[in-house]
């Protein structure tokens, strides 16, 4: 199965933690659904998206029909930090996380590991689908995790991998594993 990834388009604030809460989009959000439009394939048998409304915003201006909305492809949950900028939230617990964010959790929130697995559970449910082509319209967090589920690389190091907000990636995702691969898009 060949499966489409991008990124919701940017947000209005850059200065807040925000997971699983819905946040504003930037003024620029007509013209990143139109770059999608001229480079996005559209014979997708499946759109699978995270229905925090930065993510079903996009799928519907793309005009999609066949949206289902999966919870596994919603961010991390940063709990009570949620909303607050960087600088509000208490620096003594941000640099506990910092420090361990795949097993640290934010207060009433999850963990990068936690996060991973919810990834992981809904890939191999696709791994087990009759579709051929599919899209998932998601977040930074999950392209990462699932760079790592791919590469099968710790969790500590997909900070390094960059998401930007109007990449299009894409895999193949087979029978097993190990025979998966990350297509070109361009």
């Amino acid at each position: 199965m060949e499966i489409y990834v991008i990124r919701h388009t940017k947000v209005a604030r850059k200065d807040i933690c925000y997971g699983q809460i819905n946040v504003p989009l930037a003024d620029s959000f007509l013209e990143e659904v139109a770059q999608f439009k001229n480079e996005l394939p559209t014979d997708f048998e499946a759109i699978f998206c995270s229905p925090l409304l930065r993510c079903k915003n996009l799928a519907e201006e793309l005009h999609f029909d066949n949206i289902i909305f999966e919870n596994a492809l919603m961010e991390i949950n940063f709990g009570e930090w949620e909303g607050q900028t960087w600088n509000e939230i208490d620096q003594d617990k941000l640099n506990i996380w910092m420090q361990d964010f795949a097993n640290e959790k934010p207060p009433q929130g999850e963990n990068l590991l936690e996060l991973f697995e919810r990834v992981s559970l809904f890939l191999e449910k696709c791994r087990k689908m009759s579709h051929k082509k599919i899209l998932l319209i998601t977040h930074s967090g999950v392209i990462r995790c699932i760079w790592a589920y791919l590469l099968e690389i710790p969790l500590q190091n997909i900070f390094k991998i960059p998401v930007g907000h109007q990449e299009i990636f894409a895999f193949n995702l087979t029978s097993q594993k190990q025979t998966d691969s990350i297509k070109q898009t361009k």
